[in-house]
């Protein structure tokens, strides 16, 4: 594996690993909006806002988002270009998933063509109860 290859393969882990939590993915589901303040953004959950903040700077870590400094605002933006690395890889094994797929189709319709074959002639206990 290469240097590269590496560094892309870690930084997948920590996409993906950020969005194992489903406040995490709420978070980014609600920048994909716009952007937003921590106190915006911790309106809806039942948690602290440092508990928000911790969430944050995990996504930050993985690279889904970033702050920026407006005056006295420091919103929060959804880095979305960070989302290609993911799809790229989901991609490859959706792709390789349908192939089996297909394959698994063609043999179901092969299955279904082949003329029916001769039932099993009856066993003695058929042939007693008749």
């Amino acid at each position: 594996m290469t240097i590269v290859a590496a560094v892309a393969e870690d930084q997948l882990s920590q996409v993906f690993a950020a969005l194992a939590d489903p406040v995490r993915r709420d978070l980014v589901a609600r920048l994909a909006d716009g952007d937003a303040t921590v106190t915006e953004l911790s309106a809806p959950y039942d948690i602290s806002l440092q508990a928000v903040s911790k969430h944050l700077k995990v996504l930050g870590a993985a690279g889904l988002v970033s702050r920026t400094k407006e005056a006295q605002r420091r919103p929060v933006h959804l880095e979305a270009d960070v989302f290609q690395l993911a799809t790229v890889w989901l991609e490859r094994y959706r792709r390789r998933a349908e192939e089996r797929y297909a394959r698994l189709d063609d043999v179901l319709a092969e299955l279904t063509d082949a003329p029916p074959t001769d039932p099993a002639p009856p066993t003695t206990t058929e042939k007693e109860s008749s």
